[in-house]
């Protein structure tokens, strides 16, 4: 395997962050009401409930349930069977591309032809799923094959009762449930859905399905018997609540832990946005500068430190990498009496070398391009780092929470102090490059191209020589004139 260069994370954002940048959202479906809570909390927008152009005549029966998965797509097998007999269209709707292929192998030792829609046949789904509502017609679907498209019933299949759906399991979220049963009863279409579940299924077995089993096995109840009672019906719908409500509140956790990238990230877009639109830098370098003496006076003589006291030497080696002035001496500073006129004194003095720097170049207007293709270049590069710094932020401070304390807050403030990190660094860089640019004589374009020859396709192959002449052969005429053969003239070998 080739070894490649690490990737890396231009920006990121949630998709809940992403719509809220939106300043109107809309949308339609028919099974927003289970989630109105999220879309509410989320995103501020209320659900309206519409009554349907026809009333539904679909039938939706209450669930079968199963002791163990082989009763139970036995019992889904007959189940099509019989509706098949009478010509009832069938959908069986499943979880996984496994079942289908389990059940489609079920119904071929019947004998009972049908279509089997996973997703691996993209490009006729829409067309198997619109022949769905055929009379008489089988097909066995996962979630996703053919959505969105309507299901047409022929006038025989109305008369046998309309599209039966049989879902082969609960979901672990209602509304995935109720898109499976809306493919039937359409526009006022007859038709009807039953779920066949067992206590084996993932759903049941996350909470506590063990104790219904050994409650129905002191029953006695028979194999391949549908069992029925309130209770298990409860059972299923708190199941499907709790998963509801625990994904919920995962995307609800990784929301309120992207709001403090989101915050940082909206500082950031606007400042490049800012720098996007061509607008001048220029105060905002002067700012950088007077805050990159405040940072370095700061750090190395603190106000409490007497004047005799301060330590010239380790400022002129954190302030002149950065901004490169004379070296701070005594004599420099023999005016200055306490650190805040050190701090305006080397303003003044860092803001006119910056002015000097400016009267280098030509024209002005080609320097305020260059702060901006400086300013730009080392935000993209600091917040990309930033961006996988944050990320493994986030990965441990999970870990927290064994120290009694909030992991968001903690990744709130932690998150803070590198931001606050990121934007001293973006400055710092920023006013380096721009002290230390040098400016060169500018080379016409086509003699770079000439010397260096990047015109061209340094590994493309030079074309064959042409000849200027016919090639000659032994046997020809000698091209002299002598009226002998080549290879006897001129054409002939030396000794």
């Amino acid at each position: 395997v080739k070894v490649k260069r690490e990737s890396k994370t231009l920006a990121t954002i949630t998709f809940q962050n992403f719509f809220n940048k939106f300043d109107k959202k809309a949308g339609m479906t028919g099974t927003a009401l289970t989630e109105e809570k999220e879309f509410r909390d989320i995103y501020g927008m209320d659900v309206i409930e519409i009554p349907t152009n026809r009333p539904v005549a679909r039938i939706d029966h209450q669930d079968a349930v199963y002791k163990t998965k082989k009763e139970k797509f036995k019992a889904v097998v007959e189940e099509v069977k019989a509706a098949h007999a009478k010509g009832q269209p069938v959908l069986v709707g499943t979880i996984t591309i496994e079942t289908s292929e389990l059940i489609s192998g079920m119904l071929k030792r019947e004998g009972i032809p049908h279509t089997v829609l996973n997703a691996k046949f993209h490009e006729q789904e829409a067309e198997i799923v619109a022949q769905a509502g055929q009379h008489g017609a089988v097909t066995i679907a996962t979630n996703m094959a053919g959505r969105g498209t309507d299901i047409k019933l022929d006038d025989d299949a109305k008369a046998a009762g309309g599209l039966k759906i049989i879902g082969t399991e609960r979901h672990e979220s209602r509304r995935i449930d109720n898109q499976l049963r809306g493919r039937a009863g359409r526009q006022g279409d007859p038709g009807e859905s039953q779920f066949f579940i067992s206590l084996e299924d993932d759903l049941m077995r996350l909470f506590g399905s063990e104790k219904l089993m050994s409650v129905f096995n002191a029953l006695g109840v028979p194999e391949g018997e549908q069992i029925q009672h309130k209770m298990l019906t409860s059972a299923i719908e708190k199941a499907q609540e709790k998963i509801e409500y625990n994904n919920y509140g995962i995307r609800k956790n990784l929301l309120e832990y992207d709001q403090v990238n989101n915050d940082q990230r909206e500082i950031i877009y606007k400042e490049r946005m800012s720098v996007l639109n061509g607008d001048s830098m220029r105060d905002a370098i002067f700012k950088m500068i007077q805050d990159q003496v405040e940072k370095a006076v700061d750090t190395c003589i603190s106000t409490e430190i007497p004047r005799e006291e301060w330590d010239l030497h380790e400022l002129d080696e954190l302030l002149l990498p950065i901004i490169p002035l004379e070296p701070i001496t005594e004599e420099s500073i023999s005016d200055v009496k306490n650190s805040k006129e050190l701090k305006q004194h080397l303003k003044e003095k860092a803001v006119l070398l910056y002015e000097a720097k400016e009267t280098e170049f030509p024209e002005i207007e080609q320097f305020r391009e260059l702060e901006r293709v400086v300013l730009l270049k080392v935000i993209d590069r600091k917040w990309m780092d930033h961006i996988d710094d944050m990320d493994q932020l986030r990965q441990g401070i999970g870990l927290q929470a064994y120290g009694q304390r909030d992991p968001l807050v903690e990744y709130k403030m932690a998150g803070f102090d590198m931001f606050d990190e990121m934007i001293s660094a973006i400055q710092e860089d920023t006013i380096r490059l721009l002290f230390h640019v040098q400016v060169e004589q500018k080379v016409e374009r086509e003699q770079v191209a000439k010397v260096t020859g990047t015109n061209k396709d340094e590994t493309a192959q030079s074309a064959p020589k042409k000849r200027e002449h016919a090639k000659v052969y032994p046997n020809d005429p000698c091209p002299c004139g002598s009226g002998k053969k080549y290879k006897q003239c001129c054409g002939r070998k030396p000794v």
